[in-house]
């Protein structure tokens, strides 16, 4: 069956009954602790969206999408360069680059240190130079988990320097976002990042260079007011969130109830803002093929 944002969600449920608690006769027996079964935490993870109970490891090895619906889990970057490059090709830059915290803004470099701990990343973007099935490329993955994925300065200053660095290389560059938008905690500094990354953008188009975007749940704000949509092509995931400003923030601006499954990526492709749908499954042939199309030549 495949990923539907549109429906309803119920409980997916095949010939079995489930008692209604009414309906239960009896006197209700207590079970004593110890006769609990022991369920080891993390064993199984609960789909969101057909709220079906998933094995996590034929979770793992399905792409991290549910088997039932199709329903896309969100995925760290490093995961998904692992999933997505050829084993051993990639040279991250910039690894270590951090904020200056420009507005010195009230427990900001606490909730990093927290982020940083939690991802194991230094900001919520990796970039680098790798290969997918032999075809040499510069690629970004934003982090979900690192603040929303939102854009601050070292976001920007980091894709700025990898679009360079692909122009002066005759590179393409693929990007992958996932984020909530400008970093508040940066203020305009992060909204500058929107006009750099997107003249670096400029120019690595304007040396005849593929530049792809890959948008995934959520994208949105800052981000894909600038260079999520600047893609040659312009790919999404399965039920991706892709907007400016959130639904319940524009149904409350003009009071108006949005169209069902408003900002999803199968919408935004019924009215011709991204060129296609891409499961993760099918995301590195899909890419391969993309590059192959474009002379992107094998290196040796």
């Amino acid at each position: 069956m495949n990923f539907n944002p549109f429906r309803a969600k119920k409980y997916a449920v095949s010939n079995i009954y489930r008692a209604r608690p009414q309906e239960i006769q009896g006197p209700s027996k207590e079970i004593p602790e110890e006769e609990k079964p022991n369920v080891p935490q993390g064993i199984m993870t609960k789909c969101p969206n057909c709220y079906m109970m998933i094995y996590t490891k034929n979770l793992d090895s399905n792409y991290n999408t549910c088997k039932d619906c199709g329903y896309h889990f969100r995925i760290s970057a490093k995961d998904r360069l692992e999933m997505l490059l050829d084993k051993d090709t990639f040279q991250e830059y910039d690894k270590e680059m951090v904020t200056k915290d420009p507005l010195d803004f009230p427990d900001y470099g606490l909730k990093l240190d927290k982020a940083r701990e939690k991802t194991g990343l230094y900001d919520g973007v990796i970039v680098g130079k790798g290969r997918i099935a032999g075809l040499e490329l510069m690629i970004a993955v934003m982090e979900p988990e690192f603040f929303m994925g939102s854009m601050g300065t070292v976001i920007g200053e980091k894709l700025t320097r990898l679009l360079e660095e692909a122009t002066k290389e005759g590179l393409p560059v693929v990007v992958f976002t996932a984020s909530g938008g400008a970093r508040m905690q940066e203020g305009i500094m992060s909204l500058m990042q929107m006009a750099k990354v997107s003249g670096a953008v400029a120019r690595h188009k304007e040396a005849g260079l593929l530049y792809l975007t890959v948008l995934t749940d959520p994208t949105t704000g800052g981000v894909t007011a600038s260079f999520a949509m600047l893609g040659d092509i312009i790919l999404a995931e399965p039920g991706a969130l892709i907007g400016f400003a959130g639904p319940r923030v524009i149904e409350q601006t003009i009071g108006q109830k949005l169209p069902e499954g408003f900002q999803r990526s199968e919408f935004l492709l019924e009215h011709g803002f991204i060129d296609k749908i891409v499961t993760r499954e099918d995301l590195r042939d899909t890419l391969t093929k993309i590059l192959k199309l474009h002379d992107v030549g094998i290196k040796s």
